[in-house]
């Protein structure tokens, strides 16, 4: 209930559409970054709906579901590697939020749909959105919009890292997901890099 608060107070000082952003695998040696945007009824809770990283991922399978049940909008950006390398992972991140928002659409229609305001995690906004925006710091915990959003990110992502997982299955990506783990340092050590590893980061 204190995430509906908050995104209450936003929709008071900013009517509208409201849409939440947030991105996973930022911190990972191997897959893309993967960002999500949500846009949900006012005044409607998603219970248990959280900052993605204090579930478990059965509980974010299932929250995943209800979130779609409900949302006017859902959205979904990436970054592969390749382009982490070239643009960095700070500026793939923002992209990859950018082409999220880009990306909303009535889940029930398939009709893209515009936000009025977009509230996204972190201190940074990404350029080029359509619309007015602000930067929440750890906006994951504090807006039900944003929260919604990481589930979303995090789910799909970590549904990718099991596709990699089974084309790949030496490294372990169903497992870690592609973050810099013991084991994943070591599979990097017996095999060297897959195409989905991220030349530009510490793979030894």
């Amino acid at each position: 209930m204190l995430l509906l608060r908050f995104d209450s107070f936003v929709r008071a000082e900013h009517p509208g559409a409201l849409v939440g952003v947030d991105e996973a695998g930022r911190g990972c040696l191997a897959g893309p970054v993967v960002a999500a945007a949500v846009m949900l009824p006012p005044g409607v809770d998603v219970p248990g709906v959280a900052d993605s990283k204090t579930l478990k991922a059965a509980e974010r399978e299932t929250l995943r579901g209800r979130i779609e049940a409900v949302a006017l909008a859902v959205g979904v950006g990436s970054c592969s590697p390749e382009e982490i390398d070239r643009l960095n992972i700070l500026h793939a991140a923002m992209e990859a939020m950018r082409r999220a928002v880009a990306d909303l659409r009535d889940p029930r229609t398939g009709e893209v749909v515009t936000p009025a305001f977009v509230l996204v995690d972190g201190n940074r906004l990404p350029p080029n959105l359509p619309c007015p925006a602000e930067a929440v710091v750890k906006g994951d915990g504090k807006s039900l919009s944003v929260a919604a959003a990481s589930i979303v990110a995090k789910t799909t992502r970590d549904a990718l890292m099991r596709d990699l997982a089974r084309e790949h299955p030496a490294y372990g990506f169903e497992r870690h997901a592609g973050y810099p783990t013991a084991a994943h340092y070591a599979a990097l050590a017996a095999h060297g890099p897959s195409v989905h590893h991220r030349r530009t980061f510490r793979l030894a």
